[in-house]
């Protein structure tokens, strides 16, 4: 039997009007230190954007969505952030911010594949 191993979680949401705090979940980050594990879903629903705010340009949050998938990598074109250690990019990608793409509190659980956690809280949460 596999043994359960601690992950945390934020939802990525959008907030087209930072001073109204309303959002649009869009994506999940998630990270599982003994699995060496930290990657991000995200989905961009166009109708449901544009309903929320059709001041808002899609293509820039995708843009942004892009960017935390190359850091939640390590990937060179994350920049200086996306060469920190796992959990370094984590706490980064997680922390509080008052911009349009920003991510909830972080929230602890237990998994055995946290593949499977990931995809699971992606339909929960943002589907």
């Amino acid at each position: 039997m596999q043994k359960k191993q601690l992950f945390e979680y934020a939802v990525i949401r959008v907030v087209p009007r930072v001073e109204r705090e309303e959002f649009l979940n869009v994506g999940v980050i998630l990270y599982c230190a003994g699995q060496k594990f930290l990657k991000c879903a995200f989905e961009v629903n166009e109708s449901r954007l544009k309903a929320f705010s059709c001041e808002i340009e899609s293509e820039i949050i995708l843009s942004n969505l892009r960017s935390i998938e190359k850091i939640c990598c390590g990937e060179l074109e994350g920049g200086p952030i996306g060469q920190l250690d796992m959990p370094s990019r984590f706490r980064w990608l997680t922390a509080t911010r008052s911009t349009v793409v920003q991510a909830s509190k972080v929230h602890p659980g237990f998994c055995i594949d946290a593949t499977e956690t990931l995809q699971k809280l992606f339909r929960q949460l943002v589907l």
